[in-house]
């Protein structure tokens, strides 16, 4: 064992706290308040230096320990899921508050792995005096909030040599993606109240006009790329009485592109969309951006690095009773889930399902990696770091194999021995592969020219518009 994997070791315990602290918070997005002070109280006993607040949020900080260069950052999550409340270790579906929220993507296990990788790292460049600067950065809101997105446009990565990150999942591997960019917007319409039968001809409706922007969008479908997406949902329909017409009414839509300014191009002809159907209808819109997240770019030489380094450390060492506990949560699942939930992983065909032992409760293996990128018709704000420095992350096995994300199983699971042993084998793989990098700057180096490639040279532009502003936590 290395020096800093026994740091590692030493530390875990206080980051598995940190865990199942946050795991019971379960906190939504934007309102992390007690998951974001646990974070910061603990790495501030460490001697990290924090910064509160950053990018206009309440729940983000970053804390920082070392000095000189190169900054290596540590990318992590704490947000719970709505509704997803779930009794930790129990191989049932059963909560003791309903309805309330719960840990179903593991950003407690993400969270906590990230700070322990940071943590370990810091202390053995102290301990050996090695130059370099750490860095946790704490993102709030990825479910749907693209923290990151905000910290981006504040200019939070813009000084990083290199970001990295993992995240829970069935298996224990590198798995290169190219993720979807997308905008969130709400179009609202407002026309003027009338008595539909008296004196229709006075109104001005404005839910008209949210149905046909909707009518012209479903039109729009048939002339855009077909790996483009658009979706929304009604969230005002302007009032119950069929008597009056409607003033107002409201629609929420996210468009998603394989490319940032593809998916830039595409919102504007939303935007077209909406407009005309305000012009049509004699009524105003207003179109207000919630969130924008670029397309995740891949790192190839920062993934090879953090492939070795998976294959020098080995599976996660998971015992007979870890075992015993996912073989009770994979009689949960049926073959469709177990099947659906590996192919959201895969990489070509049945390739990750053929390598995978599924009859095994946990992947004891380190998956093999060729190298290459894979496409995900998902969404995620690490993206939007991509854009601004060279990025990679990999997964370690915190649930059952085919456990499907967002769901009450991995909420189950998240507190469970087995999960805070591959939280650990993430944050030692993190923390030993950035050690790598310092001591062989010419890495670093070769990731950045791929990234530049990658990115064409050009600087970042962030796609998040300054009209859009991250909430308030609400009211306790």
């Amino acid at each position: 064992m290395s020096d800093l994997q026994r740091v590692i070791a030493n530390l875990a315990p206080r980051f598995t706290a940190v865990s199942d602290d946050i795991w019971g918070f379960a906190e939504l997005g934007f309102n992390e308040v007690k998951s974001t002070a646990r974070q910061a109280e603990t790495l501030a006993a460490l001697g990290f230096r924090i910064e509160k607040g950053v990018g206009g949020m309440q729940t983000a900080f970053v804390a920082e320990k070392g000095s000189g260069g190169p900054i290596i950052g540590f990318l992590g999550e704490f947000d719970a899921l709505a509704s997803m409340s779930q009794t930790a270790n129990i191989a049932e579906q059963a909560s003791k508050a309903p309805g309330a929220n719960g840990h179903g993507c593991g950003h407690n296990l993400l969270g906590a792995g990230s700070m322990l990788a940071a943590a370990g790292l810091a202390q053995t460049l102290e301990d050996n005096g090695i130059a370099g600067t750490v860095r946790y950065y704490a993102c709030p809101a990825e479910e749907g909030g693209s923290g990151k997105s905000f910290m981006a446009r504040a200019g939070c990565f813009d000084d990083l040599d290199i970001a990295l990150t993992w995240h829970p999942a069935p298996f224990n591997g590198v798995r290169s993606t190219e993720n979807l960019a997308v905008t969130s917007i709400d179009y609202r319409f407002t026309g003027r109240a009338a008595h539909a039968s008296n004196g229709p001809h006075l109104g001005r409706s404005a839910l008209d006009a949210l149905e046909l922007m909707n009518i012209g969008v479903n039109f729009l479908r048939e002339h855009i790329p077909t790996d483009c997406r658009i979706h929304y949902a009604i969230t005002d329909a302007g009032g119950v009485s069929p008597n009056v017409v409607q003033a107002t009414a409201a629609g929420y839509y996210y468009v998603r592109s394989p490319s940032l300014p593809q998916v830039l191009e595409l919102t504007e002809r939303v935007h077209q969309v909406a407009r005309g159907a305000a012009m049509m209808t004699g009524t105003a819109v207003d179109i207000a951006v919630r969130r924008s997240t670029s397309n995740l770019l891949p790192n190839h030489v920062l993934e090879n690095a953090l492939h070795a380094t998976m294959l020098d450390l080995g599976p996660v060492p998971f015992d007979d009773v870890d075992m015993a506990f996912a073989a009770q949560i994979r009689e949960t699942l049926t073959d469709e889930m177990v099947s659906s939930s590996l192919r959201l992983y895969n990489v070509k065909g049945d390739a990750l399902l053929n390598e995978l032992d599924v009859t095994s409760p946990l992947h004891r293996g380190v998956l093999a990696f060729d190298g290459t990128s894979h496409f995900r018709a998902g969404s995620t704000d690490v993206g939007e770091v991509s854009w601004v420095v060279p990025t990679a992350q990999v997964w370690t096995p915190c649930w059952a194999i085919g456990t499907p994300v967002h769901s009450w199983q991995v909420v189950a699971q998240g507190k469970s021995p087995a999960a805070h042993k591959a939280m650990i084998h993430a944050a030692g793989t993190l923390a030993t592969t950035a050690l790598k990098l310092i001591h062989d700057p010419s890495l670093i180096e070769a990731a950045r020219k791929e990234w530049q490639t990658r990115t064409g040279g050009k600087p970042y532009v962030c796609p998040l518009p300054e009209s859009a502003q991250p909430p308030e936590p609400a009211a306790a």
